[in-house]
């Protein structure tokens, strides 16, 4: 079972420092950092980083059960911090325009992290060992059995909407690239 909000609170933490660091940018220059910049830029793929982060590593660890690459618990709270850092930096990068297909990858970056949510809550009702298996008997079964349905479908839900996002974030990186540094 999950243990407190540590991740959720330094994700916070994080966040507020990156909020100062990007306003000390904008008081500096007299204006929103664009995303062509290197300031903009630089959030941007950080931030990009990060999410890829949350996408592969959760995953390769929780399909090696075998791997002693530490507990699931604290894999869970690295997926959910990089999960609310990765989007809130790569939402700055965004200048505030929501345009074309970054504006699509955008919306696709928010649908996540809401869905991320609903899921976080979805596994706690699961009662848990620190290694993330499920302890039988502790709920009634009927409880047990609706809650793993409920994360049956919020899987069937948030994966796909996760590989759109990837395949529409690679795009905008793919076209940025081509059109801003290759054609220059």
């Amino acid at each position: 079972m999950l243990r407190g909000n540590r991740e959720l609170w330094l994700a916070f933490v994080f966040g507020i420092l990156i909020t100062g660091i990007y306003i000390a940018v904008v008081f500096f220059t007299r204006e929103i950092p664009a995303a062509s910049e290197l300031f903009g830029h630089s959030i941007g793929i950080f931030g990009f980083i990060l999410m890829l982060m949350t996408e592969t590593l959760y995953s390769l660890r929780k399909r090696s059960r075998s791997a002693s690459w530490g507990r699931m618990s604290t894999w869970l709270q690295f997926h959910i911090f990089t999960g609310l850092v990765g989007p809130y930096m790569v939402l700055l990068h965004s200048s505030w325009k929501f345009n074309g297909l970054a504006g699509v990858t955008t919306l696709f970056t928010i649908v996540i992290v809401i869905s991320g949510f609903i899921g976080r809550y979805i596994y706690t009702r699961i009662p848990r060992t620190l290694d993330g298996l499920e302890i039988e008997g502790t709920l009634s079964e009927a409880a047990l059995r609706q809650a793993r349905r409920l994360m049956s479908l919020w899987h069937t839900i948030h994966i796909p909407i996760g590989m759109a996002l990837f395949i529409s974030a690679f795009v905008h990186v793919g076209a940025a690239l081509y059109y801003a540094t290759f054609l220059k």
